[in-house]
């Protein structure tokens, strides 16, 4: 492995396997990158609380809610890869979950990436979809896959 990319959330989960994902990178001298996807409803809501809050006086672009992301995966890192020894990229995105992990790492040749997924039936994943599905099966690389 040269280049892993860690998908962050703010459960325990998601903390325990960026924590892991930082130690095998390091322990294989691989660069590490680690990503916070905003999907597009959660940016709309996070619009709207803020127009009401400030009654339409303040604005929330895209350009906020990526740099929003990029800090909450600095965030992350800084709070679970203490004293693991590896230098990261935090990266942040506004977008379908799915295509912006795959893309971010066909964009920077990661050859692993570490994503958290809810477990769910396979007649779930038929209705409803499922972002950690579409990676695993669109991936061109391994995926490692921790069930929340």
């Amino acid at each position: 492995m040269d280049h892993a990319l860690a998908v962050v959330g703010p459960t325990e989960t998601a903390k325990t396997l960026t924590r892991e994902a930082g130690e095998l990178a390091a322990g294989v001298d691989a660069q590490l990158t680690l990503l916070h996807v905003t999907d597009e409803d959660e940016y709309d809501e996070q619009r709207e609380q803020l127009q009401q809050v400030t009654r339409g006086d303040s604005t929330y672009s895209v350009g906020q809610a990526v740099e929003g992301a990029r800090a909450y995966a600095s965030d992350i890192g800084r709070e679970v890869l203490e004293g693991v020894g590896i230098e990261y990229e935090a990266v942040g995105s506004v977008g379908d979950r799915a295509e912006v992990v795959l893309r971010e790492a066909r964009e920077r040749g990661c050859d692993h990436v570490f994503i958290t997924g809810k477990q769910r039936s396979p007649t779930g994943k038929a209705l409803f979809g499922d972002d950690t599905q579409r990676i695993i099966l669109d991936a061109e690389r391994p995926v490692t896959v921790v069930t929340e």
